[in-house]
């Protein structure tokens, strides 16, 4: 199937250095969007293809896969400035070429960047520097029918008039009581920031996916496994 361009750009303000910035793109990944980089930095092709075509600590990182003359590929590129008073701009742009069902993929590509990069502010603001347990939590096929927002928010104790900045307390079975304040909340996506954690949301109807729970943890004895157990069956419970 012939493939279809697309640009996604965004511009953010972050209160963190460009040296903070740069680790937290390169090696903190999993503290704000999922576990990933390692890539060789001379801009060696790593097993799946993956390069840097441009590595410059502080300043600049363009990593892509495949090629454009291959018919798809996938660019992520971050341009780093340094401010007046401390914070940072980032320049972020991802590009590639979508090969199937392209509007479906690029509006859920484009949601979910506002989501991550408000995440990727969160991190290095508050969290940056500290360990990091990844837990990837996803509902089961009940939650992928419209509505699913609806009843998260509900679980999570939100309601029509909730809003960022209110504080929220609510059960995890085998975790006990949790605590915090909501940072995002914007169509299908939840935040929720404690002392020790990011917790993110993903309610994926609109795409044809069930809900996803997708947490960083930042407590040193944080454990992944009973983590990823208890907010399974947390999800499980909401659409049973």
């Amino acid at each position: 199937m012939t493939g279809k361009n697309f640009t996604i750009e965004r511009e953010i303000v972050v209160n963190a250095t460009p040296e903070q910035v740069f680790s937290a793109i390169t090696d903190g990944q999993a503290g704000w969007l999922f576990p990933g980089g390692g890539l060789p930095v001379d801009g060696t092709p790593d097993e799946s293809g993956a390069r840097y075509l441009a590595y410059e600590p502080g300043k600049h990182l363009h990593s892509m896969m495949g090629s454009p003359d291959d018919g798809w590929f996938n660019s992520l590129e971050h341009i780093i400035t340094a401010d007046d008073g401390g914070t940072t701009t980032v320049r972020y742009v991802h590009s590639g070429i979508f090969t199937d069902d392209w509007d479906t993929q690029f509006d859920g590509a484009d949601k979910h960047t506002d989501f991550y990069l408000h995440s990727f502010g969160q991190y290095v603001e508050h969290f940056h520097g500290r360990p990091i347990t990844y837990v990837d939590a996803p509902g089961t096929e009940a939650s992928q029918y419209p509505g699913s927002v609806d009843k998260l928010r509900a679980a999570l104790g939100l309601t029509a008039t909730s809003e960022v900045g209110d504080e929220v307390a609510f059960e995890v079975p085998g975790l006990g009581a949790v605590t915090g304040q909501v940072d995002y909340l914007l169509g299908q996506f939840t935040g929720i920031r404690t002392a020790d954690s990011l917790l993110r949301f993903y309610a994926r109807e609109p795409w044809g996916m069930p809900v996803a729970a997708a947490h960083h943890l930042f407590a040193a004895d944080a454990d992944e496994e009973t983590a990823t157990r208890s907010w399974n069956a947390w999800l499980n419970g909401i659409y049973a």
